[in-house]
């Protein structure tokens, strides 16, 4: 006799993915009506630390130079991975925008812990100011190298993604490890979200996926691996090349980060960090054209999670938006460096212009020639 397979669960045990994309929009209301709830730091900025139960809200910082905004879901999953982080601090009297969004595998917690430990470590760094991508690469590291300690009596391996961003006067520096991703748009004067002038997206960071030219070649000249598994996998194990933690691939998973700067000017108009979890179904020019229109970086944050999770992201989805505001660039001493060196070459190509029509003066005059 044949054995009849179990029928469908009732209709109440199933859950549609419009019922899920509901219960998505009704937490991000939540959480933006709770919005006052969120802990604040000792200059009244308001901080977001997805994945520990806080509520998700924005803020601008009191210099005016700068909004952020934030959104984060677990989507599709059960379990929640991902960490972010998003604030002002007060550093030797400047004041400093902390960004970062931190995926967490084998578990949330090496993310937690980098959430935890990576700002704090570098705003304590010496060389801060002096050499603030110096500071990021060794504090990269220092984290690491700490996470593993505390961690060295867990048998499970767990490990997370980081794709931070500071903004520090007129500067923004990115710095990546893993394959969350930063990704800014650069437009023209003005920032005006109705110009004509094309917005261009721009990948500020590195994917690190262990199919890269450069990363299998690093991965191999340690002595490891890449096959694929479902997709490419460092030992066949981790999809991801770096990343914080992973103690038993240590030896080829770095948390050597990559580190890029962009001047905060009047074209710089935002930046979007994100997990995976977005950047696996919507694209970096999409991403752009759907924040481009929305001013309030919160808001525009909540879309692009809620356009990923329809799209039928099977991950964990945390975005975090920073959006450059007018007339408000720092000490603008980037911007003065940048006009003082088009000025310079001008100048330059003014000088062998002029020297090329004497000579051509004095050949006309010789009556030798």
């Amino acid at each position: 006799m044949r054995e009849e397979l179990p029928g469908p669960p009732p209709a109440a045990a199933r859950v549609s993915s419009s019922s899920l994309l509901v219960l998505v929009q009704l937490l991000l209301l939540a959480s933006r009506a709770s919005c006052w709830l969120c802990p604040a730091d000792a200059e009244g900025q308001f901080m977001g630390t997805a994945g520990d139960g806080s509520p998700a809200c924005g803020d601008r910082s009191v210099d005016g130079r700068f909004s952020f905004g934030f959104a984060s879901s677990p989507g599709k999953r059960a379990s929640m991975e991902d960490f972010y982080e998003a604030r002002t601090d007060t550093i030797d009297g400047a004041i400093v925008g902390l960004f970062g969004v931190y995926d967490g595998h084998g578990g949330a917690r090496a993310a937690e812990y980098v959430k935890q430990h990576l700002f704090s470590n570098l705003i304590k760094h010496q060389k801060f100011f002096s050499d603030t991508k110096a500071a990021i690469a060794e504090t990269y590291t220092h984290t690491d190298s700490e996470f593993l300690k505390a961690d060295s009596s867990q048998t499970r391996d767990a490990g997370s993604t980081a794709s931070t961003a500071i903004v520090v006067g007129d500067r923004l520096i990115v710095a990546n490890v893993g394959d969350s991703r930063a990704v800014v748009c650069k437009g023209g004067e003005g920032k005006s979200i109705v110009s004509n002038i094309l917005c261009i997206s721009i990948a500020v960071s590195k994917d690190h996926k262990p199919d890269r030219s450069e990363e299998r070649q690093r991965i191999e000249d340690a002595g490891g691996f890449v096959m694929w598994a479902g997709t490419w996998r460092v030992g066949g194990v981790l999809a991801v090349s770096r990343a914080f933690g992973d103690k038993l691939l240590k030896q080829y998973v770095v948390a050597d980060p990559d580190i890029k700067e962009e001047v905060v000017d009047k074209t710089l108009e935002f930046l979007i960090l994100a997990s995976d979890g977005l950047w696996d179904v919507v694209s970096n020019e999409e991403a752009v054209a759907m924040v481009r229109p929305i001013q309030d970086p919160e808001q525009a944050a909540e879309k692009l999670l809620l356009e990923a999770f329809q799209r039928g992201s099977s991950d964990n989805i945390t975005v975090v938006i920073v959006r450059f505001l007018d007339g408000t660039v720092g000490d603008g001493s980037g911007e003065k460096k940048e006009k003082e060196e088009v000025k310079e070459k001008a100048q330059e190509k003014e000088e062998v212009k002029e020297k090329a029509q004497e000579k051509k003066k004095e050949t006309t005059n010789d009556p030798t020639s």
